[in-house]
């Protein structure tokens, strides 16, 4: 707390309040209070469960104590020594009376360390969750500052010295798009006629074919003419054999060759 005071005095004096006033660092504040507040309570569980733990040990002394002195007792009664018994039950008396309070005061501790800890937890549990309020907070502290920034950069614009510009560039896309769908019909056009005339020759030798077929089954097809080598002089014989044995072979369709006669051997009588 005292801490506090003072930050907020020297940020006055320093004309620096406005830095103290950040959320982002209020918040920063807030958790650290937070974290000393609990280490020292949990300093404060720690002195509380040590004198705890000294009462239960210094209540385990007196009674053993008790015993102790319950025995000699005894012991002296055993041997006839009545005044020594008197003695030790005297002071065995007065340590009976402090164990009375020395019960009590433990079992006070007791209570104390458990709600002490059940404190704790409660503290562990709330810093847990303030932490993330924290982290929350921050996130819509920085969210709200970049929307102001973004308010500003929007506030700032300015569209009227652009519109004309804005208007000659769409212009000038329109006129290029036009151009653009114009050369792709006129495209599209001479791709169909040459397909169109592809198609026509295609039709013109089917029909060809078809003429010839009708011609040949009826009888009436022309003569073909004969072609004559030129070659200075008509082919012969060998010639063709020749030109045939090397097509034959560039198709791989040759036959075979075939094996040589084996000589006959003359008939033994």
């Amino acid at each position: 707390m005292f801490r506090r005071i003072w930050r907020y005095l020297r940020a006055l004096i320093l004309g620096k309040l406005d830095e103290l006033e950040n959320p982002e660092v209020l918040l920063q504040e807030a958790a650290r209070e937070m974290r000393e507040n609990l280490a020292a309570n949990r300093q404060r569980a720690v002195t509380a469960i040590t004198q705890k733990n000294n009462l239960k040990a210094m209540l385990d002394e007196q009674e053993k104590r008790v015993a102790t002195l319950e025995a000699q007792a005894e012991m002296a009664v055993k041997k006839g020594d009545r005044d020594l018994a008197r003695r030790i039950l005297r002071e065995k008396l007065t340590f009976q009376e402090t164990i009375t309070g020395t019960r009590a005061s433990y079992d006070q501790a007791v209570q104390a360390s458990e709600a002490v800890k059940v404190a704790i937890r409660r503290q562990e549990e709330q810093v847990r969750q303030r932490t993330a309020e924290a982290l929350a907070k921050k996130a819509q502290w920085k969210q709200a500052q970049i929307q102001i920034e973004i308010d500003k950069a929007l506030n700032g614009l300015t569209f009227e010295d652009e519109s004309s510009a804005w208007e000659r560039a769409g212009e000038k896309i329109r006129s290029a798009q036009s151009e653009a769908s114009a050369r792709a019909e006129l495209a599209q056009a001479s791709i169909q006629a040459k397909i169109a005339d592809l198609q026509d020759d295609t039709v013109d030798a089917e029909a060809e074919k078809a003429l010839q077929e009708l011609e040949q089954r009826m009888g009436t097809a022309a003569p073909a003419v004969e072609q004559q080598v030129q070659v200075g002089q008509a082919a012969g014989p060998g010639d063709v054999e020749q030109e045939l044995a090397e097509l034959e072979s560039k198709l791989g369709t040759a036959p075979p060759a075939e094996a040589p006669a084996e000589p006959t051997e003359p008939k033994q009588e």
